[in-house]
């Protein structure tokens, strides 16, 4: 046999050695932790509930979840020992040190985006949103209705026609706004 044709094999060997050595390391990792636990340490489980160990033996951790309530688990269902502060802060919401009130990140963007003059120039200025006011929408009717209406009739006076257009775009936005004022239906 060649040696390419072995060196699919040895890859694939080498590649299970490193995976099964890197959850051994894990599982290691994982049983350190659990032994380490103490009375009074704060443990989140595996299901996510957060208690206080109250007793360790060789198997199972009598927890306090509450005044009252003692649960008892076995060892590999402790998903996480916490450090006294990280279990007072989830647990209590008690915060113990923090670190600089000038790193505190703004509830929303417009500081960090905004100088402060184009914030107050941006306050004043009005907002397009692409509707057209109701003054618009009869002068834009306005005109439609008198071009079509001096190119239908000759002996129509034009004043007289923009006042019958200007009525008819007002029945219609009354329309409009009745059927909740959607265009697209």
């Amino acid at each position: 046999m060649s040696l390419l044709t072995l060196l699919p094999f040895i890859v694939l060997i080498g590649a299970m050695f490193l995976m099964t050595r890197s959850a051994k390391k894990k599982q290691q990792q994982a049983i350190d932790m659990r032994n380490q636990m103490q009375p009074g340490s704060g443990v989140r489980t595996i299901g996510g509930m957060y208690a206080t160990v109250k007793e360790v033996s060789e198997d199972t951790v009598l927890l306090d979840a509450g005044p009252g309530v003692e649960l008892l688990f076995a060892k590999n269902s402790i998903g996480a020992v916490l450090t006294d502060d990280e279990y007072n802060r989830i647990v209590h919401g008690i915060e113990h040190d923090l670190k600089s009130d000038a790193d505190v990140v703004p509830d929303d963007a417009s500081s960090l985006t905004e100088t402060d003059d184009s914030a107050a120039a941006s306050d004043d200025a009005p907002v397009d949103f692409g509707k057209k006011d109701t003054a618009d929408a009869a002068d834009a009717a306005d005109t439609a209705d008198t071009a079509g209406a001096s190119a239908d009739t000759v002996d129509a006076e034009p004043a007289d026609a923009g006042t019958d257009a200007a009525d008819k775009a007002k029945t219609d936005e009354q329309a409009k706004k009745s059927d909740g004022g959607s265009e697209a239906k």
